[in-house]
């Protein structure tokens, strides 16, 4: 599909003027203005990826926002899907046309999220790029689940990312209850920043938009239902992304089918996601041990330097875990995500290698190629 512009949405001139929006406003710092100096071609200028869907894209700049492609030498230039620009990346654009910009590179990423692609496919998806927090959304309800919730800080971790854990559906629950999923999260030794909050009562409320900074981005992850789409359409005062009614559960149900930059009314920026049924991890090995400070912390004081923790003598995490001071639920949690992402990132060495090999032989092939 292609992008449509304000002036395009029939909202008339005036409108289309308001998209423009000065590059400090939309996070263009001085981190990403030394970054950018000597890589934009003359006749290029800077935009911020708002949306992207199934290869479309809707970008900013100082002239205001427009639909954009990927130029040709650039698409088949990149090694990697990760390469290519994600929501909240800085490109270097050239118009085609008033409606349409060619994207021609992505500027150096500061931060980001990304995944192992989904299925069997071993490569990197990138989520979001550029960010300040990742705003880390868990049901108390139905959708409570610490395992689940300790990849999304994997992802944040490994991506520099600060993560803020929002538990939403508070009103769903007893105070009773509460109580235990907060208890739950404080003893699992997840260090992360903690919102409770309910879109229905409002509970928790300030205490979300405190968070949402001025020229800070933000992005929301979360599976489907959890409420992310409901919190960006009361932070905007409207409904104006697409929801559907709560199942029988209490549940609610996935309607977010891509990734899009919304500029909120305080100068805050915020990603909205898919809700997301698989999180696999590869090339994640920092973001797990970021992750479980608990067992860093505990992981000095063993004898051999190279501790696995499984059987090796004079391990300071064994004796935690047979003291009772380290959970071993956690502990197992961390050993699985640790063999996960060591397993991927070994197959993608692979798979790297495959392709490379194959291009070295398609050059051979063309070189000895006789007409």
């Amino acid at each position: 599909m292609r992008f449509r512009t304000a002036r395009q949405r029939g909202k008339g001139g005036s409108a289309a003027k308001k998209t423009a929006m000065d590059m400090q406003a939309l996070g263009f710092d001085d981190w990403f203005r030394s970054r950018s100096e000597g890589i934009l071609a003359s006749g290029r200028s800077v935009a911020r990826v708002m949306a992207v869907d199934r290869g479309s894209f809707l970008v900013r700049s100082e002239e205001g926002e427009t639909g954009a492609e990927l130029a040709g030498r650039f698409r088949f230039g990149v090694e990697s899907a990760a390469d290519l620009p994600c929501v909240g990346d800085w490109v270097g654009i050239e118009p085609a046309s008033p409606t349409l910009a060619i994207i021609h590179e992505v500027l150096p990423r500061r931060t980001f999220l990304r995944r192992k692609a989904p299925g069997k496919t071993v490569d990197f998806q990138m989520i979001a790029a550029n960010l300040d927090a990742a705003l880390i959304v868990l049901s108390c309800h139905f959708d409570f689940n610490l395992r689940r919730l300790e990849r999304f800080l994997v992802a944040a971790h490994e991506g520099q990312v600060e993560p803020i854990v929002i538990l939403t559906k508070t009103d769903l629950v007893s105070p009773d209850e509460l109580a235990e999923r907060l208890g739950d999260i404080a003893a699992s030794g997840i260090a992360a920043r903690l919102v409770p909050l309910s879109n229905v009562t409002g509970s928790g409320w300030e205490d979300f938009r405190r968070l949402l900074q001025p020229g800070k981005t933000f992005c929301l992850l979360g599976s489907s239902g959890v409420g992310k789409t409901t919190l960006v359409n009361r932070l905007l005062g409207a409904e104006a992304l697409d929801t559907r009614a709560v199942s029988a559960s209490g549940e609610g149900v996935h309607t977010t089918t891509r990734r899009q930059l919304i500029a909120l009314d305080n100068g805050a920026l915020l990603i909205d996601t898919p809700g997301m049924r698989e999180l696999g991890l590869l090339g994640a090995g920092d973001g797990v041990e970021d992750s479980f400070p608990d067992i860093q912390e505990l992981a000095p004081r063993c004898r051999f330097p190279d501790c696995t923790h499984d059987r090796e003598p004079g391990c300071a995490v064994r004796a935690a875990l047979a003291a009772g001071e380290l959970d071993e639920e956690r502990f197992q949690s961390y050993r699985k995500l640790q063999k996960e992402t060591e397993f991927h990132d070994l197959s993608y060495a692979e798979k790297r290698k495959k392709d490379r090999d194959f291009g070295r032989f398609i050059k051979t092939a063309k070189k000895n190629l006789k007409f």
